[in-house]
């Protein structure tokens, strides 16, 4: 029987939606953001966001902090650097075969 990570399959599922990818993408590169800046970066209605924010704190990919009437997201980054160790035992497998590919591909361009 397959032992699955629970935690694996939330970050995968969680980061499977482009709106959650572009708001980890805006959470890595400003340290904190509040929920209405977001809404008017990613041009997204305030509901909507609230339940792609609820997706990724259900994966704990963010953390959110409340001061008076203002809610800040930050990055959490432990789910992702889980992601990436897992994907890295795989690496072994695909990396030979993109060596092959690039060098077919530059083989090919030559000629």
């Amino acid at each position: 029987m397959v032992k699955y990570h629970s935690s694996l399959d939330s970050t995968f599922a969680a980061l499977s939606h482009p709106t959650r990818r572009a708001i980890l993408t805006r959470l890595e590169r400003v340290d904190g953001c509040t929920v209405s800046e977001l809404s008017q970066v990613l041009v997204i209605k305030l509901p909507a966001l609230m339940k792609h924010l609820d997706v990724l704190a259900n994966a704990s990919l963010i953390r959110r902090f409340k001061e008076s009437r203002t809610v800040t997201v930050r990055l959490s980054s432990m789910p992702l650097r889980e992601a990436k160790n897992w994907l890295h035992r795989y690496q072994r497998f695909w990396t030979p075969r993109l060596d092959r590919l690039q060098a077919y591909a530059e083989a090919k361009e030559k000629r």
